[in-house]
């Protein structure tokens, strides 16, 4: 009889739920979660930093937004991992699965359209990069953004050197006073292989006015985005590792959350049992 009771005591202590297991779903919340705060931050920061009439002119690009919207939502995503994992809340601990695979897919999908869709993905990067190349002076991350990409692939324009025309300094047209005039950023020039300690930001002055064999000798005439899709085609195995190793933590992420939502409603299970068997250990 007292081993009968004591047997019953025992089943009454064992738990499914894996402390590794739990624990692990909460270590991998909070590197993120404390991520997300280190992104939201920076975004802020960045965002007071810069003058506010002039970022309005790029929302749409602006990687001070982008990075708060995207750590916020890591935020609040890994915030319900964290507190689900702790208290063993399955309705948390779901929500953080579900969000978590809905990024999955939507980054999964984003993947496909993008290489099924390429000549349409390549006209909307048009698009942006020519409206950034319209905005160029007004937005300060945005110019540095820009000159960096042009030296780096050593390249011009979207399409073009003359694409900087559409710019309001940079416009060709007779009337505009600008002394920019016809001309291109320094960060179109061809450095000479010494590399010079002073750049001449003024290198770029009146090469759209010069022929395009004839612009080559000074500046990189080709565009940025031919360039830009010759990069990704040579890194196509580095892309492919990179979009692996995001993928792997969000798979990692989900598969331990519904580890732990199992274990969870297996020990909710076993509670209810010993409660209704409590006074009855023989039925």
């Amino acid at each position: 009889m007292g081993g009968r009771a004591g047997a019953a005591g025992s089943d009454r202590d064992y738990s499914f739920v894996s402390p590794v297991v739990k624990y692990l779903v909460f270590l991998f919340n909070f590197i993120f979660w404390i991520i997300s705060l280190v992104m939201v931050a920076i975004g802020v920061y960045a965002r007071l930093m810069k003058h506010a009439e002039a970022a309005l002119a790029c929302l749409a690009v602006d990687p001070a937004v982008m990075l708060m919207i995207v750590g916020f939502l890591m935020f609040i995503i890994t915030f319900c991992g964290c507190v689900g994992s702790l208290r063993e809340n399955i309705c948390l601990l779901q929500t953080f699965c579900i969000c978590l695979t809905v990024v999955f897919l939507l980054q999964l999908t984003a993947g496909i359209l993008g290489f099924v869709f390429a000549d349409k993905a390549r006209d909307r990067v048009t698009g942006m990069i020519n409206n950034a190349i319209v905005h160029y002076r007004e937005d300060i991350d945005l110019q540095n953004l820009i000159d960096f990409g042009q030296k780096e692939f050593g390249c011009c324009g979207g399409v073009t050197y003359t694409d900087w025309s559409q710019n309001l300094y940079f416009n060709c047209t007779q009337g505009n006073p600008s002394r920019e005039r016809c001309s291109v950023p320094f960060s179109c020039c061809i450095l000479s292989a010494d590399k010079q300690v002073v750049i001449n930001t003024m290198c770029g002055t009146g090469m759209q006015h010069l022929q395009y064999v004839e612009a080559g000798d000074h500046i990189y005439t080709n565009g940025c985005i031919d360039k830009l899709v010759n990069w990704i085609h040579t890194n196509m195995f580095l892309l492919g590792g990179v979009a692996l190793g995001l993928a792997i933590p969000q798979l990692v992420g989900i598969l331990l959350s519904q580890i732990l939502i199992n274990q969870i409603k297996d020990q909710i299970e076993l509670q209810h049992y010993n409660l209704k068997h409590r006074f009855d250990p023989w039925s």
